[in-house]
This record gives structure tokens, C-alpha cells and sequence, in this order.
């Protein structure tokens, strides 16, 4: 099947998809303005980045777990290679979120950068022929992407244009059909579907639905990772756009209400701290201080005598006394030694 430039000659919107788009650009409304409510933005940024890292390579089957991601945000060398590549999709998602602030634009060199900081190489755009889309349990060819690198160039040159021009259909409605075009364009050998991904949330930031990248749709696709295959073949071979857009408005919608509910928590949780640090050890509290407890789910003496401007001695008391009332649980790793604020690593283990 020879690929189509874009835009779409057919009639995306149907009534379903804009009510559908109704209820979803509600739902990440409603997620940008309860995201003020965390005073750090830095604080979302790491939580959520690390769990989309997380869940956007279990699609491709790169397992870890969430206390060795946590251990690879920390430059810990005792971590897995599938650990690595996942803190190497977090580099690729914050690179990605760098360019697009200051470029205000998503360019082709761009999503260029981002899978080349993802797979740490210079393979850049497919040069040869050969690759193909097989069905992971038959081992069935479903799907040939352009082999040409000139047809590949033109393609991603066609969807540089369309993602930075405006166009009259809805912002979500447009990230669905940039998400089906960049993968079945597939431009890389490697890192296709995890570079697609880090584009959804990139579109949001550039449409300004968004202020920050807190949206990542990886937890829904594994949840109905058959459909999402499924649809994006079927509008290959049926041109079933309705259902797919649907499917990506309801994923938007879904995660959305979904990371309210997680950011309540957090807010939640961060209040709770506050309150029993002020009861308990009220001789160190500082909102400084709580900030850098919700910054990482690990944290160790350095944080403090770095960002508090604390001697060592100083900043080991707080984290030591921080443990002896249950907000902080002291690890040893390597010759280190860290500090787990166990109740947000287990909200952002479970998600909620």
C-alpha cells in the first residue's frame, strides 16, 4: 500500500469523534489547571516522566521495574540495560520537551534528535530496504513501510509541515492522525513506537493544551494493546479512521482523569509531610525542604547540602530524623547511602 501525504482527503469528524473530542479536551483541561496546584513544576515533571519512560518501553517489551528506574535517575551503575534504555527514553521525552519550548515548532530534525538520544546511535532515517511489521505471535507480515529513503524523507517532510501549520480539525483529533502517519511511515530501525509516543505529548505542548508533559497515554495502550495494533492496521487496510481516533480520544480522556486523581495525591501526600514534619521536627521544616523529598522517591545527604546549602552533618540529622518518624526509609546501595520517601514511591509504583 503506497502511503498518502496529508492532509486527510476524507471527512474525519464524524458526530461520534466530536463528542468524543468534547469530553476528552475537557479531561486534559481540567489536568492542566490541576497541575498548578504541585508549586514545583519539577516535582510532576520527574514523577510522571519516569512512570511514561517506564510504561512506553513495556510496549516493546523492555521490562524493569520501578525501584531500578528510580536507581537509573540516580546514575546508579548497578542498574539493568533494559534499565538503561529506559532512562534513556526519559533523556529523549525531556530533550524533546526542551526543543519544542524553545522552538516553539516540532521539526523533522527534532523527532531526528529524540531517537537518537532513545537509542544512543547515529542510524538517523532508514537508508535500507527490508524492514517490516510482523505480527509478534504468527510471525505474519501485516505491514510494509516505504523502503526508499527518498519516499521516507519526503513522508516525515509532509508531516514536518502538517504537525507546525494550522489546520481546522481539533488538536486531538490531529495528534491521532499523527501518531497513525508517524508510525506507518516508520522511520527508524529502531525506536519507532516509543519515538511516536514522545510526539503525542510534544503535539500537546506545541498546541498549548498543555503546559507541561504530564500526559502519556503508555498505561492505557498496555491496558488494550491489542486494539491499539489492531486499529492501526485497520485504517491501513480498511481505513477505518473513525474507530482509531476514537480509541485515542478515549486514551487522552482515560489518562487524564486518571493523573488528576494521581497529582491529588501527590498534593495530598505533600501536605501530609508538611503537616508532620511541622508537628514532629518542627526545627528543620522548610517548604524547600519538603520539595526535595517529592522531587525523586530517592534522595541522599547530597540533596540537601546541595539545594539547602546545609554542612553534611547538618543535612544527615534531617534525613536521620526524617526516618525515625516514617516519612523516609534509609537503603544502603553500593557505598551510598539513600533515603526512599516510601509512600510516593509506592503511589507512583501503583499509579494512584
Amino acid at each position: 500500500m503506497k502511503m498518502k501525504n496529508l492532509p486527510l482527503k476524507i471527512n474525519i469528524e464524524t458526530q461520534k469523534v466530536l463528542k468524543k473530542a468534547i469530553s476528552a479536551n475537557r479531561a486534559l483541561a481540567k489536568l492542566n489547571g490541576v497541575a498548578k496546584i504541585i508549586p514545583n513544576s519539577q516535582i510532576l515533571i520527574n514523577s510522571l516522566v519516569l512512570r511514561e519512560a517506564k510504561d512506553s518501553s513495556e510496549i516493546e517489551n523492555i521490562i524493569t521495574t520501578h525501584d531500578e528506574l528510580f536507581r537509573a535517575g540516580l546514575d546508579i551503575d548497578s542498574v539493568t540495560n533494559e534499565t538503561k534504555e529506559v532512562e534513556h527514553y526519559r533523556q529523549a521525552l525531556l530533550k524533546g520537551y526542551a526543543l519544542v519550548q524553545e522552538h516553539k515548532l516540532l521539526l523533522k530534525r527534532d523527532i531526528i534528535a529524540i531517537q537518537k538520544e532513545l537509542e544512543q546511535n547515529d542510524a538517523g532515517v532508514r537508508r535500507q530496504s527490508g524492514t517490516v511489521l510482523r505480527n509478534m505471535a504468527t510471525g505474519e507480515v501485516v505491514f510494509e513501510p516505504p523502503q526508499e529513503y527518498e519516499v521516507i524523507e519526503e513522508l516525515l517532510g509532509n508531516l514536518e509541515q502538517y504537525i507546525n501549520e494550522p489546520n481546522e480539525l481539533d488538536p486531538l483529533v490531529n495528534m491521532a492522525i499523527i501518531h497513525y502517519q508517524f508510525e506507518s511511515i516508520h522511520p527508524f530501525y529502531d525506536g519507532n513506537g516509543r519515538t511516536g509516543r514522545i510526539i503525542n505529548i510534544l503535539y500537546l505542548i506545541l498546541k498549548e493544551l498543555l503546559d507541561l508533559p504530564i500526559l502519556y497515554l503508555s498505561s492505557y495502550i498496555i491496558q488494550n494493546k491489542a486494539d491499539y495494533y489492531r486499529l492501526l492496521q485497520e485504517v491501513r487496510t480498511k481505513e477505518n479512521w473513525e474507530e482509531w481516533v476514537l480509541y485515542m480520544l478515549d486514551g487522552v480522556e482515560q489518562t487524564s482523569l486518571e493523573t488528576i486523581e494521581l497529582i491529588n495525591g501527590i498534593y495530598a501526600l505533600m501536605h501530609k509531610t508538611k503537616t508532620e514534619i511541622k508537628e514532629k521536627l518542627p526545627k528543620i521544616y522548610s517548604k524547600d525542604l519538603v520539595e526535595i523529598l517529592f522531587m525523586h522517591p530517592y534522595t541522599k545527604i547530597e540533596f540537601l547540602v546541595d539545594r539547602l546549602d546545609l554542612h553534611r552533618h547538618t543535612a544527615s540529622s534531617y534525613l536521620n530524623g526524617l526516618e525515625k518518624i516514617g516519612i523516609m526509609q534509609s537503603i544502603k546501595i553500593g557505598r551510598s547511602k539513600y533515603f526512599i520517601n516510601i509512600e510516593l514511591f509506592n503511589m507512583l509504583k501503583k499509579g494512584v
